[in-house]
Order: C-alpha cells, then structure tokens, then sequence
C-alpha cells in the first residue's frame, strides 16, 4: 500500500502569503517524487495520495486550490473521481494527468468536469504553466465582481461564485463557471473559439478548438431548457459563439 506523501514549499515570504495547495493524485511514485519536489520549489504547497478512493474522501472533506489528478488509479479511476466530485458540487479546479493520448479520452475527461487535460509525458515548464492558468483563473472568479445575474431559470451569485437553476444549485467545474461568467460579461457580442481559449482558458494556443465544443456542450445540458435547441448559448456557424440573456 502507498502511503500518502506531503512536501512542503520553502519558507513563505515576508508577507507570509499562504502557499497554493495541490492535491496530487498519481499512484508512480517516481513521478509523484518528481512533480511534488518541483511543485514544492515552486512556491505549492503539495499533498499526494495513491488511489482514486483516497482522493475521492479528501477532496469532498478538504479544501484544496487545484487537483492534479491522474485517470488510470488503483481503488477508482480518475474519471469516476472527477464526475463524484462534480456531482457533490465541488468545483474545485482539476488537472487530468494521463498516459491516454486518443481525443476521446480527452473529450471524456472534460465532459465529466476537468477543466484541463495534459497528456503524459509532459515538459515540466507546461505542466507549470497549465497550474498558473488555472489557479489566476480560479482567483480572478472568485474574487472579482459582485451582484446578481438572471437569465431565464438561471440566477448567477457572483459574490458566492454560485450558480442556481429554479433555486436550486447547479454543479459547475471552475472552468465552467468561468466560461459562463465570460459570456454573461460579453452578451450579445460574437465570441471565437480562439478568443475564448485565450481569455478563459488563460494560454495562446492549444491542440483543438475541439475543448471549447464540449465545454459550451456541458454548459447547455446545465442551463438550457433544451440543449438540442439552446435560447442562450448560441451557435454561429463557423464563427463560434454568442450568449443571449
């Protein structure tokens, strides 16, 4: 049995800024020595565990900032993980680390609640990069704006980064939220795949505009009356998106 492993990041500065907490979900453990000492030197604060079961329990129990969480585990795959935890509401951000490189995989992985997914193996630099991104983009959702948004059944509370449907709350991933929250800022205006890869998903470019599909897909099936035939995530051909509200 592989025990769980905690590195801590060097001393905090002067200001005695929290360090980030990174659940690490992986069950090699070379690699999980490898990124929990990078992580660690990079200023996180970093917690690993060995199976999907164990993951499960901490992350409904704790809070972490972001999870890196591997698909193929002992106990429970990293998909089952990621749809329970989204079921229980939890939108904590998450990090899908996989030796699967087919796009169904992929697909699979962001359709169940992951807001990003990388292929192994991966260069440190870009694994680090994805973690930056999605940490500032968590930040920036829960700590900028303020008020109320309606739109049909759907009320928006900024101020919780919460998300009701006839009163009732919707499960969201941190990138879902943050996509929605992007559109309802700019309603009514033609959004690009490209442009929405770059202000939501925090990075110039990616393999395929094909994740910003199933994204706004997931959207639908949560706040349309019905997807097939969606009133507000709109779809202009060969251009990309528009919300109306």
């Amino acid at each position: 049995m592989r025990h769980a492993r905690l590195v801590e990041p060097p001393s905090s500065d002067a200001a005695g800024a929290a360090s980030p907490r990174i659940l690490l979900v992986e069950d090699e453990p070379s690699l999980v020595v490898t990124l929990s000492d990078r992580l660690a030197s990079e200023g996180y604060f970093v917690e690993s565990v060995g199976d999907g079961i164990s993951a499960l329990k901490r992350m409904i129990s704790e809070r972490f900032d972001l999870v890196l969480l591997d698909v193929a585990l002992p106990g429970k795959n990293g998909f089952d993980v990621c749809r329970e935890v989204r079921q229980k509401g939890n939108g904590v951000p998450v990090l899908m680390l996989t030796a699967r490189g087919e796009v169904t995989d992929r697909v699979v992985g962001l359709k169940l609640g992951a807001d990003d997914y990388l292929v192994k193996p991966f260069e440190m630099i870009e694994l680090l990069a994805r973690i930056e991104a999605l940490l500032r983009r968590n930040r920036a959702g829960s700590s900028s704006g303020a008020g109320e948004y309606g739109f049909g059944d759907i009320l928006i509370d900024f101020r919780a980064a919460r998300v009701l449907r006839s009163g009732e709350p919707i499960s969201l991933s941190a990138l879902e939220y943050k996509l929605l929250r992007y559109f309802i800022e700019h309603r009514d205006a033609l959004l690009s795949r490209d442009e929405l890869l770059d202000k939501v998903w925090g990075y110039d470019a990616m393999p395929t505009t094909r994740t910003v599909d199933v994204h706004v897909a997931s959207l639908r099936q949560k706040i349309e009356v019905n997807p097939t035939h969606p009133q507000h995530l709109v779809t202009v051909h060969r251009l990309g998106y528009r919300f109306v509200g």
